[in-house]
């Protein structure tokens, strides 16, 4: 009896350390938001105080409706950023209607110009500044062969540069992985604002855009999908200080 009774004893108290571990773990898994928040900011800044300029093959591809098999426009351009003045875009080749050609991927590039201007793209940063950040629940998250952190991030005022959405970062050093989010305004006038989707890779330790895909809905257009490829970076980088 005194033994059955030990061994009622032994079992309860190790399914209770068993349950206080696992509680323990749970929390443990949860990344402290205002540490993740300042990873975030760091590696936006050191990204921006470190890069002098860079170039880029961009493609972009147009689909309408439901055929995302057959483009109806596609532009390939070099992309040159530089710090002290924004970007430039030298068109490499272009194909398929000429009024999408210009209207709409036409119209994206010279939002890009105007948004990277200097005295202009700081309020496009993905920086607490410009975005409050709340952390998701679930703990750490693999995105792309990677242990990220998602946050939430809705802007702090009404910008056509910012997005609402959920951005997810590398759990480590807390640079982009992905973004996702709807714009609040359309780069061109005749889409609508557009569903965002842009994923990451480290190149010479910086996030840099590697995939990006939107969607809209206008009246004249439709549905229509815009995706860019970014390859053949060639990064520049200022003498550390």
């Amino acid at each position: 009896m005194f033994t059955s009774v030990r061994e009622s004893l032994t079992r309860a108290i190790a399914v209770s350390v068993f349950a206080a571990l696992g509680v323990f773990a749970s929390h443990a898994q949860q990344p402290d938001p205002a540490s993740v928040i300042a990873k975030v900011d760091s590696a936006v800044k050191a990204r921006v105080d470190s890069i002098a300029s860079y170039t880029v093959a961009e493609h972009y591809s147009v689909y309408r409706g439901k055929d995302e098999t057959h483009p109806v426009a596609e532009m390939t351009v070099r992309t040159e950023y530089r710090k002290e003045t924004g970007k430039t875009y030298t068109i490499l080749s272009q194909s398929g209607s000429g009024f999408i050609v210009t209207h709409v991927l036409g119209a994206i590039l010279e939002r890009e110009k105007q948004i990277n201007l200097p005295g202009t793209r700081e309020h496009s940063w993905l920086v607490s500044a410009n975005y409050q950040m709340r952390l998701k629940p679930g703990g750490v998250q693999w995105q792309d062969g990677r242990q990220c952190v998602a946050l939430d991030i809705s802007p702090r005022q009404k910008s056509p540069n910012l997005l609402d959405g959920t951005i997810w970062v590398d759990a480590n050093d807390g640079s982009i992985v992905r973004l996702e989010g709807v714009t609040m305004e359309s780069p061109s006038i005749f889409t609508g604002a557009s569903h965002l989707m842009r994923q990451y890779t480290n190149v010479n330790g910086f996030a840099m855009a590697a995939h990006a895909r939107a969607v809209t809905d206008s009246f004249l257009l439709g549905r229509t999908i815009i995706t860019i490829d970014y390859q053949n970076y060639l990064i520049q980088t200022l003498p550390a200080k």
